[in-house]
């Protein structure tokens, strides 16, 4: 059991330097995003996978896995595209499928927990962020202004800094320089909402936890993402007031994995807890 606890722990953590290294390869360094899939890389040397198992359909887990996986490498190739979070997530799945179907039992149960992340952020990313967007929803703009730039920008002020709402989604900031502050699209928040959604549930699933306790787990993890995103955008107004435009945009290609990383690993801790504490009662 702790074994199979430290690698759900180690994917989460190559799970966050993977996207890690996407965003660094569109949004910032190439030589960092190259030092990142090679640290996950590493990591993935450190699972240890021991017992086996018989899957009758693991050919047909492999071949999906393996379709998806190069179709979304090869969509990118031919549309000259860089991969996105999206891409990142779809390739995910592929390979969780490809692990999935694998005679291990270790791997399967590790593919088994990829493809419930991957699977969920790709069917919430397709709801709200595709469907939403050919109907011509307005979901985003009313959370990003409400939910996300009303509260930050009160701390900010409450901090000091001048900041003033300019419209629905952007800030114009005083500091070391005057700019204007878009927040929307990534800095919702919901990509790590969407994240630890799948996270919860799929461990839910693997480790056979109650429904009321998978709710708790669900709605904390939901509460500390948007929390850790607040966070977030207020780092990147600090760095805009204190250091300017460039180096807020440093601190936003990097902030983001970093605090996913943390509040991924600090909610499989108190699931890891959950978990043990029911087994115990289980014994007793």
């Amino acid at each position: 059991m702790i074994n199979e606890n430290k690698n759900v722990f180690l994917i989460l953590l190559i799970l966050s330097l993977f996207t890690g290294a996407t965003i660094e390869f569109s949004e910032g360094s190439t030589y960092v995003g190259i030092f990142l899939i090679l640290a996950a890389a590493a990591l993935v040397t450190r699972i240890r996978l021991t017992e086996t198992r018989t899957i009758e359909s693991s050919k047909l887990y492999i071949s999906i896995g393996t379709f998806i996986a190069f179709a979304d490498i090869f969509y990118n190739f031919r549309t000259n595209s860089q991969l996105g979070t999206l891409d990142t997530m779809v390739f995910f799945l592929g390979i969780s499928l490809i692990a999935f179907g694998i005679n291990n039992h270790q791997l399967c149960r590790m593919g088994e927990f990829g493809a419930y992340i991957a699977g969920i952020f790709t069917f919430l990313y397709l709801i709200f962020y595709t469907l939403f967007g050919a109907l011509e929803i307005k979901f985003f703009h009313l959370f990003d202004h409400y939910f996300v730039l009303l509260p930050t920008v009160t701390v900010i002020k409450l901090a000091g800094i001048p900041i003033e709402v300019v419209a629905t989604e952007a800030v114009k900031l005083s500091g070391v320089e005057d700019m204007t502050i878009v927040i929307g699209g990534p800095c919702s928040g919901l990509y790590s909402m969407f994240l630890l959604i799948g996270i919860v549930a799929g461990y839910s699933r693997i480790e056979k936890m109650n429904f009321s306790k998978t709710l708790y787990l669900l709605g904390f993890a939901v509460v500390v993402a948007y929390i850790a995103n607040l966070v977030r955008v207020i780092i990147l107004y600090i760095a805009a007031y204190s250091y300017g435009t460039e180096v807020m945009m440093s601190v936003h290609t990097h902030i983001g994995w970093i605090i996913f990383a943390i509040v991924a690993g600090g909610i499989m801790y108190i699931m890891n807890l959950k978990t043990g504490n029911n087994i115990n009662k289980n014994k007793l």
